[in-house]
């Protein structure tokens, strides 16, 4: 089987000059147009010939060339109507014998709900550098049979997704992306790959979604960690008392917990927060 050819600088400006289309940041748009770049992330994301990607923000489409030749089927969620009416095109030109494994939805993928995208057993994205946070969590939240992600976001997220306990970018995204297993940053890109050239790198991080928790105390641990780091100078015993209801009813379910209520929220792991939310 033919493979599909990928986009370069030449092929993404003469695409978007026939769309007449310029990157714009309210969608959060940067359009990759290395093809080295795109092979990178489809070899990190470690994918089987069986696997159902879904990938959120396709654009031009180069990194849907870069995958509909190495998996099952790829779903496509684009929001911009444009660059969505598009893609199936230029899928059919450049991986003809690959086209049949693409399924575009045209959507802002904030508002996807469960069961749109099918069973995708992978999310694989040049995330929107706006919303990727939210985004990612909102998939992992809604569909069980993902068992990898591989995401690019800007560097200083991946940083925050894959932060450690303890430093001083580890807070929220970090807790809620580590609810569904191991988080590692997977590598950094440069800028010159994209086109407009962002003002920063990008970083790539990898979930191996083992989802080693229970998923009904999801609810509950995430409003935790949300009023745990609220105000990040505070103590435990403070931060959560509006949660529930006192300092001292923070206190009781802390150290039911075994957590020390002095410390503050940076210094607990997921699993502190999920013995906290199993006590609460």
């Amino acid at each position: 089987m033919t493979q599909p050819l990928l986009l370069g600088p030449v092929e993404i400006r003469e695409l978007a000059a026939e769309l007449d289309v310029t990157p714009t940041k309210k969608l959060g748009q940067n359009f990759l147009h290395d093809p080295n770049t795109i092979r990178r992330i489809v070899a990190a994301a470690d994918l089987q010939s069986e696997d159902r990607v879904v990938e959120v923000g396709p654009g031009l489409g180069s990194l849907t060339l870069g995958l509909v030749g190495e998996v099952e089927h790829v779903t496509a969620v684009e929001i911009d109507p444009r660059l969505a009416g598009k893609l199936p095109g230029t899928v059919a030109d450049r991986a003809p014998e690959q086209a049949d494994r693409l399924t575009l939805v045209e959507k802002d993928a904030l508002a996807v709900e469960a069961g749109e995208l099918g069973e995708p057993t992978a999310l694989v994205a040049n995330l929107p550098y706006n919303v990727a946070v939210p985004v990612l969590l909102h998939l992992l939240e809604l569909y069980p049979s993902i068992r990898r992600v591989l995401v690019m976001v800007q560097l200083e997220v991946a940083e925050r997704l894959a932060a450690a306990p303890g430093s001083k970018v580890y807070g929220v995204p970090s807790v809620k992306a580590s609810f569904y297993g191991p988080v590692r940053q997977a590598g950094t890109i440069g800028k010159n790959v994209f086109w407009p050239a962002p003002k920063i790198e990008s970083g790539l991080v990898r979930i191996d979604c083992t989802r080693p928790y229970d998923e009904a105390l999801r609810p509950r641990l995430f409003a935790l960690v949300d009023a745990a780091f609220a105000q990040r100078r505070k103590t435990l015993r403070a931060a959560l008392a509006g949660y529930y209801g006192s300092a001292a009813a923070a206190e009781e379910a802390l150290r039911a917990a075994d957590i020390d209520p002095r410390l503050r929220g940076e210094k607990l792991g997921v699993e502190d927060f999920v013995r906290l939310a199993d006590v609460s």
